[in-house]
């Protein structure tokens, strides 16, 4: 294999890795949720993903997930909880809250219809 043809795909794999970072990797950072009269509240922002995608609670308090969505894109339309049937739509460039109170520790995922966008609210002690 020619130097041209090592180049061509070192360049390759270079935009693969770039384009994995940026499309699913842009908004991992976590949050711990305060608390506010009573209430753990976090605000997160759709667009191109949640951000954060990941927010830490205490298990056993109310939650409440401000959500605004700030794309047209219909992959963000819908929230979907797994395990705390909860479920909301998204209009753009509006606030909708979900709220629930976590009963156990753990991992509950959040995420748009698709499957393609996803978040985690984080039940700890």
């Amino acid at each position: 294999m020619s130097i041209a043809a090592w180049l061509g795909n070192l360049a390759g794999v270079a935009v693969v890795l770039w384009l994995v970072r940026e499309l699913w990797l842009a908004h991992r950072e976590g949050a711990t949720v305060p608390q506010v009269a009573g209430v753990q509240a976090a605000r997160i922002t759709v667009q191109g993903g949640y951000g954060p995608a990941a927010v830490f609670v205490a298990k056993g308090k109310p939650v409440r997930l401000d959500f605004t969505r700030r794309e047209a894109s219909p992959c963000s339309e819908l929230v979907i909880f797994d395990g705390v049937d909860r479920r909301a739509e998204l209009p753009e460039n509006e606030t909708v809250s979900v709220e629930f109170t976590p009963r156990r520790t753990g991992r509950i995922t959040f995420g748009c219809h698709r499957g393609t966008l996803r978040g985690h609210v984080i039940v700890v002690d």
